[in-house]
């Protein structure tokens, strides 16, 4: 496949993008630097849409306010009738007015001091969880960061703060991992097919415990966004609490994964950076941005044009969509001086990994808390670390992580 640049620009044929291909997969960046280097706009013709790869074009993409997320159904809408309704009903779907609206409620609800009353408890989670992964190393020599750590603490963590109850809990994360393949390309029917059964099950589960906090109301968000209420007395709809339950834990959980796995690997890749984050435990909170730009979890966010609009000499008619390739942007050598290495130092670091304009993540101070908790218990209590195997990436784009991260104790 080959992109193109913008409509007024002259067409050049660049380097190959394949998100099918494994080498692509494996280190997409050689390719968005020669995107770069082409124009900051594309023609990606098999997606159907223009994608942005400079660092000034993709925060254009998320900032323009005639550039919004316009949901369009999955088809058959009859097929994906749970699928759907998370969707129409989401913040991150939305547009003002109905995402002014559900931000404000949403936020008041946060706003009760959710994520700095569970900072402790994050951190005591995450030092636990690290302490079984050191004592599976100890015992056999090696174990997968992944499912002893990076998984199952945003889970957890998430679920605290909604209020599910510690049975329960074993249900999310099989729900969110089917949900979410939806956002790739190309994705095969049986796939589908368990994203729609995975969000009808986590929709009924949510009615039910949303009907439960509506009784017995709790320390919790859920509680919370169904006392919420706005300035003129509007509440959340039972839809609009099911969906934003939802978005919390898909966006909360498969970043947070996503960004201790290829952080850990990208510090594993990169010993002298690991070594002095372990050394200097004070450059935490800029090693977290740095990992986040480093190897971006989320590499691809979509926008529609409501009225005309250009982008970096790209015009775009309304319907027409154009997506900020977040990997690339965080790579831009305009802004970030030697982009391609690795600085757990980095100051400032205006990668745009959560987002920009009124869609910035709501979750960001709690996903900042997950991943230092992650890293600092792991440089405290697994200094030597060191990879124990050559870990596989998963084959999707969008959504960039690994299936396992084998650690040994060097």
């Amino acid at each position: 496949m080959d992109l193109k640049r913008g409509h007024d620009l002259p067409s050049v044929t660049v380097t190959s993008f394949d998100q099918r291909d494994p080498a692509f997969i494996a280190d997409p960046y050689p390719v968005f630097a020669a995107l770069r280097a082409e124009g900051e706009v594309h023609r990606h013709a098999e997606a159907d849409l223009a994608v942005a790869v400079s660092h000034a074009a993709a925060s254009a993409v998320l900032r323009h306010r005639s550039l919004g997320r316009i949901w369009s159904d999955a088809e058959p809408v009859a097929r994906f009738t749970a699928f759907n309704l998370l969707h129409r009903n989401s913040l991150l779907e939305n547009e003002p007015p109905t995402h002014t609206r559900l931000r404000r409620l949403v936020a008041a609800a946060f706003g009760r001091g959710h994520v700095e009353r569970l900072r402790p408890w994050v951190e005591e989670l995450a030092d636990r969880l690290v302490d079984e992964l050191v004592a599976k190393v100890g015992s056999e020599g090696s174990a997968d960061l992944l499912s002893a750590v990076a998984a199952p603490l945003p889970v957890e963590v998430i679920a605290q703060l909604l209020g599910v109850p510690a049975a329960d809990r074993p249900l999310l994360q099989p729900w969110s991992n089917a949900i979410v393949k939806m956002y790739e390309y190309d994705l095969p029917d049986g796939k589908r097919a368990a994203a729609e059964r995975a969000a009808a099950e986590f929709v009924g589960y949510l009615r039910e415990l949303i009907a439960l906090r509506r009784v017995t109301p709790g320390d919790d968000l859920v509680s919370d966004l169904v006392a919420v209420t706005d300035t003129d007395g509007a509440k959340l709809t039972e839809d609009e609490l099911v969906a934003t339950a939802v978005l919390l834990l898909m966006a909360g959980h498969e970043a947070t994964v996503n960004v201790i796995g290829n952080g850990v690997l990208a510090l594993m890749e990169h010993p002298a950076q690991w070594r002095r984050l372990v050394a200097s435990p004070e450059l935490l909170p800029t090693a977290v941005e740095e990992l986040i730009r480093y190897d971006s979890p989320l590499q691809l966010f979509e926008r529609t044009a409501t009225e005309p609009v250009e982008i970096a000499g790209h015009r775009l008619e309304p319907g027409q969509k154009i997506a900020a390739l977040l990997g690339a942007a965080a790579r831009d050598p305009l802004v970030f001086a030697e982009p391609d290495v690795l600085d757990i130092g980095r100051d400032p670091n205006p990668h745009l990994g959560f987002g920009a304009g009124i869609h910035y993540c709501l979750g960001a101070p709690l996903a900042r808390i997950e991943v230092r908790a992650a890293l600092s218990a792991l440089t405290r209590k697994l200094p030597g670390a060191c990879l124990a195997a050559e870990p596989r990436r998963k084959a999707e784009f969008v959504m960039r992580g690994l299936h396992e991260l084998p650690l040994a104790d060097g």
